[in-house]
């Protein structure tokens, strides 16, 4: 493996820009300091490369690492890119680096610090994607669904088949409010999109009661005597409780929180699937 370079380099931010980020690294034979998006906060004076996406070069980094490293890799490396894990450019170049060389093995390399690093990211954006089907509330805006929620990764393209299943005939929003981005679904179509500035609206009558109805269930049927606050919070972490209806009031403050950067899917212009 070529040695460390000082050179830092600039992509858009995409997936496709970091296949080319990819392909750069190995047209030069180097390897850079670091990868920085738009996003990022630039706090080195190290020389820069800005990175064009091609759209041609990425397709020739994604068709090899099936290829060499099997399936399960590039589903990998997809979902790492979805992660907040800082400096996650960098780690995923230096994966698919060892991948090219060692090929499938390098799912097993788990003692290797970058290997591992990766690992525990995208173990991380998978748990809180499944706990998020269950923490996830919705309510009724005009006859369609909407619901917001305060991740840390992107799991927007992680939640949309489980919802895309359950609710096949029924309309239906999920607003990240974290990365300002959402989930679009009418039947059978689904898109995700850059959502800023974007506010939900003001709950109706009926829609208040029924918020009213489900915090006055959830705290009746608890046992008083056993109540547990440690255990509550170990199986429902506090940090979701903001965007839970019964938690919540009607004058949550909707912070957002800084996080590393918010990542691009195809280039900005969101994702498109059709059928559940």
């Amino acid at each position: 493996m070529p040695d460390r370079s000082n050179l830092i380099y600039c992509y858009d931010g995409s997936f496709d820009g970091l296949l080319c980020c990819v392909f750069e690294s190995y047209e030069k034979r180097e390897i850079p300091a670091d990868i920085f998006s738009p996003d990022t906060e630039q706090t080195v004076l190290l020389p820069q490369r800005e990175i064009v996406t091609d759209p041609k070069k990425s397709a020739r980094v994604l068709a090899s690492i099936p290829g060499k490293m099997g399936m399960e890799a590039l589903d990998f490396v997809r979902r790492a890119y979805l992660t907040c894990l800082p400096r996650k450019e960098l780690f995923i170049l230096l994966f698919l680096r060892m991948g090219f060389s060692f090929g499938p093995r390098v799912m097993n390399m788990l003692a290797d610090d970058v290997v591992n690093t990766l690992f525990k990211a995208v173990k991380h954006l998978t748990n809180e994607a499944h706990l998020l089907k269950g923490f996830l509330r919705f309510s009724v805006f005009d006859g369609a669904l909407a619901a917001e929620i305060e991740p840390k990764n992107l799991v927007l393209p992680l939640l949309a088949p489980h919802f895309r299943e359950r609710y096949p005939e029924e309309r239906f929003l999920i607003y990240d409010r974290t990365h300002s981005m959402a989930l679009i679904y009418q039947p059978y179509r689904s898109k995700i999109i850059s959502a800023d500035d974007f506010q939900m609206p003001e709950p109706d009558e009926e829609e208040r009661s029924f918020r009213e109805l489900w915090r006055l269930f959830y705290s009746t049927i608890e046992v008083q005597g056993r109540h547990n606050p440690k255990c509550r919070m170990s199986h429902m972490p506090k940090r979701y409780w903001n965007c839970m209806t019964e938690f919540s009031t009607e004058r949550n403050t909707r912070k957002k929180q800084e996080l590393p950067g918010r990542p691009k899917l195809l280039n900005g212009s969101g994702t498109e699937s059709s059928g559940r």
